[in-house]
C-alpha cells in the first residue's frame, strides 16, 4: 500500500466556508452566530468534492489511503475564544469523518483540536476522545502556536501540554505538529510560518527531555521537517553542546518526518540525512503548492515521483516509507487495515 499520512480537506463544499464566515463575523454577537445545524452539506456534495479532487489525484498518482484532517489554514485557533474553536473543530472533524465513511478504503481521519490562545489544553480532550472513540480517527493535529504567528504558548516540552500527551499515550496515537494561518504579516502562512513551526518544534524537542516522561509519545513533523534535515549537523552539534544524547537516541525514537518536500534534491537530502525508519510518505495534495513545476511538467506535490526516482532508497526502504512506517507510527491505522485483511 501507499499511505499518504498528510492530507487535508481543502476542497470542502463552499457552504463550509460560508458558515465559518458568518460565525467569525458574529464573534461578539452570540445571538446572531449560526448554529451548527444550519450547515447543510449532502453526501452527494461530499462525494463530488472528493471524487473530482483528492480521489482523482490519488488514483492518477497510485496512492491508496490518505490520513485526512480538516484544512490546516482554516483551523485559525487565534480567532475568537474556546467556544468558537470548539464549535468549529467539531464541524470540521465531522465532515472528515463523513468522508471516511463514504470512502472507507481511501480515507481515515485525524482530528483538529479546539485549541484557543491561553486556554488549558485539557479543554481539547472531549473532542479528541470523541474523534478516536466514535469516529475511529488514528491521530491528531497539534498546533504549537494557537496565536497564529506570535508564539505565546510554552515550548512543546512544557507541562502545559501534558494533558494532551497523556491522552495520546492512552489512545496510542501520534500527533502531527501543524500550525494554522499566520496573522503576523512578517510570516507568510505556508512559505514561512509552517516551515518555521516545523523547525521550531524540532529544536524545542532537542532542548527538553519530554520523551523521558513519555517514552512512547510520537510526533510527525510535516513538510519534511522544515529546515531540520537540511541543517542536521547543526542540530546534532547543538544537542551535543546541550549535553543531550545523540539525536538517534534523544529524538528519533519518537519523532518522524514526512515527505511533503516538493523537489527531487529535497527528497534526496531528506532520505540521506534522516534514517529511513523515521520517514513517512506524504504529499499534502491540493494544499500549499498546487501548481505544475515547469522544470518537470508534473505537479510539485506529486511526491511519489521523487520517492521513486531517488537513488538513496532500496525497495525495502521504499516499503517502509510508503507503508511500513505509517503502520508503526499510527497503530490504530494498522489495526483498522488488519480488520480489512490488509
Amino acid at each position: 500500500m501507499i499511505i499518504d499520512c498528510h492530507g487535508h480537506y481543502t476542497t470542502a463544499p463552499k457552504a463550509l466556508e460560508d458558515w465559518r464566515n458568518r460565525q467569525v463575523a458574529n464573534i461578539h454577537r452570540s445571538a446572531e452566530r449560526p448554529e451548527p445545524s444550519e450547515l447543510k452539506i449532502s453526501d452527494d456534495e461530499l462525494r463530488q468534492s472528493i471524487e473530482t479532487n483528492q480521489l482523482r489525484l490519488m488514483r492518477e498518482r497510485g496512492l491508496d489511503l490518505t490520513i485526512f484532517s480538516p484544512r490546516a489554514s482554516f483551523m485559525a485557533h487565534h480567532i475568537g475564544d474556546f467556544s468558537i474553536s470548539s464549535e468549529w473543530a467539531a464541524i470540521c472533524n465531522e465532515l472528515c469523518f463523513r468522508v471516511s465513511q463514504l470512502f472507507p478504503n481511501n480515507f481515515i481521519g485525524a482530528a483538529m483540536l479546539p485549541q484557543s490562545p491561553g486556554v488549558d489544553p485539557k479543554t481539547c480532550l472531549p473532542e479528541l476522545e470523541k474523534c478516536v472513540k466514535e469516529y475511529g480517527f488514528v491521530g491528531i493535529n497539534l498546533n504549537p502556536d494557537p496565536t497564529g504567528g506570535y508564539w505565546k504558548s510554552p515550548s512543546l516540552t512544557d507541562r502545559h501540554w501534558y494533558p494532551i500527551y497523556e491522552k495520546m499515550v492512552e489512545f496510542d496515537i501520534p500527533a502531527m505538529i501543524h500550525v494554522s494561518t499566520s496573522c503576523n504579516a512578517c510570516f507568510h502562512t505556508t512559505g514561512a510560518h509552517y516551515i518555521n513551526a516545523d523547525t521550531t518544534a524540532v529544536m524545542q524537542l532537542i532542548e527538553g527531555d519530554l520523551f523521558k516522561d513519555f517514552p512512547s509519545l510520537r510526533f510527525v513533523i510535516p513538510h519534511g521537517g522544515g529546515a531540520a534535515p537540511y541543517h542536521w549537523g547543526r542540530y546534532r552539534g547543538l544537542a551535543q553542546a546541550l549535553k543531550k544524547p545523540e539525536l538517534r537516541e534523544h529524538l528519533l525514537k519518537n519523532v518522524f518526518f514526512d515527505t511533503c518536500v516538493y523537489h527531487q534534491p529535497g527528497i534526496d537530502l531528506l532520505t540521506t540525512a534522516i534514517p529511513v525508519d523515521n520517514i513517512l510518505f506524504a504529499s499534502e495534495m491540493i494544499g500549499a503548492v498546487r501548481g505544475i513545476d515547469p522544470e518537470t511538467g508534473h505537479h510539485f506535490d506529486d511526491t511519489k515521483r521523487y520517492i521513486e526516482a531517488t537513488q538513496t532508497l532500496s525497495s525495502e526502504d521504499r516499503y517502509k516509507v510508503y507503508e511500513g512506517n505509517a503502520r508503526r507510527v499510527y497503530p490504530r491505522l494498522d489495526s483498522a487495515l488488519k480488520v480489512r485483511g490488509l
